[in-house]
């Protein structure tokens, strides 16, 4: 493990603020603020996109609980059935009540991948808007440096 001394920090802290003034230093021109802007549009637009994104994902996510919640009732319905298939003993019943399991549980399961794929898109479209509004503030700051400097302060 390799450890760095406080004082390499500093240097690089230093540093660092030191290339910072040397940017700030040059004057912004009506482009590049024009060029901000524009940035900053597309940003917010972005973020409420990925908004957008995220309730239909929240609202993916509620219908496939819904559905995984119908699925498990009709789980137990067949069971019950199943049983009560096996106390009358007719053959016929049971194989009808295993096949009608054997389906229900199938749907459970791909409702339950559903929404695990529905979970991770929505964890997706959280992170992008993370990074949009990252991305937006940034912006922020580059245009008010920008006309700042323009304005020659």
């Amino acid at each position: 493990m390799i450890r760095h001394s406080r004082w390499m920090g500093r240097v690089l802290a230093v540093t660092a603020a030191g290339l910072t003034i040397g940017l700030l230093g040059t004057v912004a021109s009506a482009q590049e603020i024009r060029n901000d802007v524009q940035e900053l549009r597309r940003d917010r637009r972005e973020v409420r996109q990925d908004s957008r994104e995220i309730r239909g994902d929240r609202r993916e996510l509620r219908g496939d609980t819904r559905e995984i919640h119908r699925d498990r009732r009709e789980l137990r319905g067949d069971r019950r059935e199943l049983r009560d298939a096996y106390r009358s003993g007719d053959p016929q019943a049971v194989r009808q009540a295993r096949q009608e399991l054997r389906g229900d549980r199938r749907e459970l399961r791909d409702d339950v991948q559903d929404r695990r794929q529905d979970r991770r898109e929505l964890r997706e479209d959280r992170q992008d808007r993370r990074h949009d509004v990252r991305d937006l503030r940034q912006d922020r700051r580059e245009l008010r440096r920008d006309v700042a400097d323009r304005r020659g302060r």
